[in-house]
């Protein structure tokens, strides 16, 4: 609520000086907004140290395997598939919740959950068959980045996760009121985030790294 008022203090004279108080409407939520957006420039940072770094290191095999004897570029396209269809069905989440479907936003907020999940178990599965073919992250600088970039980011998949199945619950005892609603469209910032990192993951180091 906006305040309108006057105060008075004394200058060093003793003489009375007036101040007008005008203070501004602030829409609800308006800083909970802005402080997401701050940790998602925070985030892009360190990603984007994670891909320089990859790019200075990704070449330093250290008579070690390449990428393109390591990679499966199939798999990989699987897993991007997985994110991807992940993002669309959390974009229908967001059109059930604008329409007020509270059973069909939790239900495509389900579905996003079971895409996000297979998304982690193929790139463990990658991780795991690397490492038994002695191809683990202290093989060479080559593998040491690629595990922290690709590792940094299922990391941010797996909070997701978390944070998805948290918002679920909030959802589905408090209904779509305004605080939920709101978190449904920062978890989906941060969620559509994630996608876009993916696809520089999946071109910078899985497409490029096979074509050296």
């Amino acid at each position: 609520m906006a305040q309108h008022g006057t105060t008075t203090m004394t200058d060093a004279s003793g003489q009375p000086v007036f101040f007008q108080l005008d203070e501004h409407d602030h829409e609800a939520g308006g800083s909970t907004a802005l402080g997401f957006w701050i940790y998602l420039m925070s985030d892009c940072l360190i990603f984007a140290m994670l891909f320089a770094a990859f790019g200075v290191f990704g070449s330093s095999y250290a008579g070690g395997p390449k990428p393109s004897e390591l990679f499966e570029l199939p798999l990989v396209a699987v897993n991007t598939a997985m994110l991807l269809f992940s993002s669309i069905t959390y974009g229908f989440a967001v059109i059930a919740m604008d329409e007020n479907k509270k059973s069909a936003t939790l239900g495509w907020l389900a579905i996003t959950g079971v895409f996000g999940a297979c998304f982690l178990g193929i790139e463990l599965y990658e991780f795991h068959n690397l490492i038994l073919e002695g191809a683990g992250p202290d093989r060479s600088a080559f593998l040491s980045s690629f595990f922290t970039l690709v590792g940094t980011h299922g990391l941010h998949v797996t909070f997701g996760i978390i944070w998805l199945v948290t918002l679920m619950v909030q959802l589905s005892r408090g209904g779509l009121t305004t605080a939920n609603r709101r978190r449904v469209m920062c978890l989906s910032m941060f969620w559509h985030f994630l996608d876009v990192v993916w696809i520089g993951v999946f071109t910078f180091v899985y497409l490029m790294g096979v074509l050296r």
